[in-house]
């Protein structure tokens, strides 16, 4: 390959100069936040999104101040780049309050961030032969160089932060605080960071030495540990049949381990393997034995993309299942492309591997530039998808529904939620109509001290009452003034007024006096039941206590009591031991369980 040019001494205080001014420009941001044009949060996405990206990559790629490629290409860049931020800063914005930011902003800037490096080493090879025919190789050397160069630009950076603090605690031992405080002005630091940074970037890209022998420790590591992990990938594969997917789903971790699993896999087997290499880096043995782990990775692939199906169905999408199944596909492709690549060995050890690694370099720039625009928005999708999924259990929305339309999906959720609003299955529904208005009325998710308080997304009328409440069977039904009571949210009901709850109610004379108590009990598939106990004490109602109900021995013990509960199968004990008191006190119950525990 053609070795990288030489940098003139322009060139050199150009690319400190860009870092410097990069610094500057954030911290002119930061302290113009109220003035325009960074008042309005769209233009400072753009601001920040533009000021990140373009000069950084002019940074890493500027050799000739005077290429007007060079320019051209940056000017193109920051058309786009500029035209994604204004659509997240659109998302955003809208006159709606409180929308929650870093959601949006971090997978914008992550992804941001995933394209300019992968696009960069092509850009780089344009500007270097004038053509975009780029070989592995070059794309190859130019991926590894760019980062290896940030990454030294972070280390230098932040080792001289070290020395600065360094130097400011040396002299406030002698009670000189200048330094200190020098160091703290957010001036210093914007100016300061971004100057080091371009200083990194230049040691980086003139040490080409330096920068090859850290590239060839760091393949050397990743040839000895590239067996070790192929020998786990392949183990867990051969492991699934004995063991079945069932411990996986279990785990609501399982598609992130297997996603982690397989990126690092293709990492490492690019890292080993060279394309300028004369020898394979393994003995036979070892060579299959990676190549079988190769072979399982669509099964790593197809597995996790089925748990994010299998969720997807379950909840819907929201932005964070977004970018897994965006992952997620992305991974199935590497995983049966590199598949392909040991079932038709080419002349070298996987070469097959290059053509596989440039197909999929495009599907990832790809994607991250489509999952930022309109046609791809995750916030879009997810917002349709949870108002599907509101409105087919319509009238039925709570609380958590709500605010996560208000606030997690941008300017979409709020018009799903006004959405609902106007459909008459929930504007003529009191609790429906109210949950809605009141999630819209809010300008933050989370008040400060709780001020806010929590939006009452419960049974607010009779007749929907008494739709959520089962009566146990041969059992009477409860006094009306005891619906009014639980209406008016003067007794404890175990949540039985949140939607959804499985509840029954029991009426029963549980002290013998001649008149009925009512048990309110909350059922669970997967807990034991637990009951509120309400009586009548001088014409009112007023809370006794709570009772729970163990969950019995043996398989389906759970659902066995909530049958029970239900059938209104409720005995009434004595109690063996009387209560005790001594002069007057209170009565106090006998122990038993202290006596057992006690008991050798």
């Amino acid at each position: 390959m053609t070795p990288s040019p030489a940098l003139p001494t322009a060139s050199r205080s150009a690319i400190v100069l860009i870092a410097l001014l990069q610094g500057l420009m954030l911290y002119a941001a930061q302290e113009a936040a109220d003035c325009w044009p960074f008042h309005a949060l769209g233009n400072r996405v753009c601001w920040y999104a533009w000021v990140l990206s373009v000069p950084t990559a002019v940074a890493l790629t500027l050799v000739k101040l005077r290429d007007r490629r060079l320019w051209l290409h940056a000017g193109l860049a920051s058309v786009l780049v500029l035209a994604l931020a204004s659509g997240i800063g659109w998302t955003l914005g809208g006159g709606a309050k409180g929308l929650e930011q870093s959601g949006v902003l971090w997978p914008f800037s992550i992804s941001m961030a995933i394209a300019v490096f992968v696009s960069l080493p092509w850009w780089q090879f344009r500007l270097q032969h004038g053509h975009w025919r780029a070989s592995y190789a070059a794309l190859f050397e130019h991926a590894w160089q760019n980062g290896l160069t940030l990454a030294l630009a972070v280390a230098f950076t932040g080792l001289t932060w070290l020395l600065l603090w360094l130097w400011a605690a040396l002299f406030q031992l002698l009670d000189i605080g200048f330094f200190r405080t020098l160091f703290r002005e957010d001036a210093f630091i914007a100016l300061a960071t971004g100057t080091l940074f371009g200083f990194g970037v230049l040691i980086g890209r003139t040490q080409h030495r330096a920068i090859q022998t850290v590239r060839s420790v760091l393949f050397a590591v990743g040839r000895g540990l590239l067996p070790l992990l192929a020998f786990i990938a392949l183990l867990f594969v051969l492991s699934l049949p004995f063991t079945g997917l069932e411990p996986l789903w279990r785990t609501r971790s399982a598609a992130s381990l297997l996603i982690t699993l397989s990126l690092l896999l293709v990492v490492f087997v690019n890292a080993v393997y060279q394309h300028d290499s004369e020898q394979p880096p393994y003995p036979a043995w070892l060579r299959r034995l990676i190549e079988a782990a190769l072979l399982a990775l669509p099964v790593y692939a197809a597995v996790a993309l089925y748990a994010m199906g299998l969720r997807i169905a379950q909840y819907g999408w929201t932005p964070e299942r977004f970018w897994g199944a965006l992952v997620a596909v992305l991974v199935c492709g590497y995983a049966l492309g590199y598949a392909l690549a040991v079932l038709r060995p080419g002349a070298h050890w996987l070469q097959r591997l290059e053509p596989v690694n440039r197909w999929m370099c495009w599907a990832v720039l790809g994607s991250a530039v489509l999952a930022n625009s309109p046609l791809l928005d995750p916030l879009r999708i997810s917002a349709g998808s949870q108002l599907a999924r509101v409105q087919a259990g319509a009238p039925a929305i709570d609380a958590e529904q709500a605010t996560t339309l208000r606030f997690a999906y941008g300017r979409h959720g709020v018009d799903a939620l006004k959405t609902l609003q106007r459909d008459p299955r929930f504007s003529q529904d009191a609790r429906a109509a109210g949950v809605i208005a009141a999630a819209l009325a809010r300008d933050t998710r989370w008040g400060p001290d709780n001020q806010l308080g929590d939006i009452d997304d419960g049974i607010a009328d009779l007749p929907a009452l008494q739709r959520q409440l089962t009566l146990a069977k041969g059992l009477p039904t409860p006094d009306p003034d005891w619906w009014q009571a639980v209406l008016a949210r003067t007794l404890a009901t175990s949540d039985c007024l949140d939607v959804g709850q499985d509840c029954v109610v029991l009426r029963r004379d549980l002290d013998s006096d001649g008149v009925d108590e009512v048990l309110l009990c909350n059922l669970s598939p997967h807990r034991r039941a637990y009951c509120r106990v309400h009586a009548r004490d001088a014409g009112r109602w007023h809370d006794v206590g709570m009772v729970s109900f163990p969950e019995g021995d043996g398989t389906g013990g759970v659902a066995r009591g909530n049958t029970a509960l239900r059938d209104g199968q409720l005995q009434l004990q004595a109690p063996r031991w009387p209560r005790l008191s001594i002069d007057g006190g209170p009565a106090q119950t006998i122990d038993e369980t202290a006596y057992k525990e006690s008991r050798p």
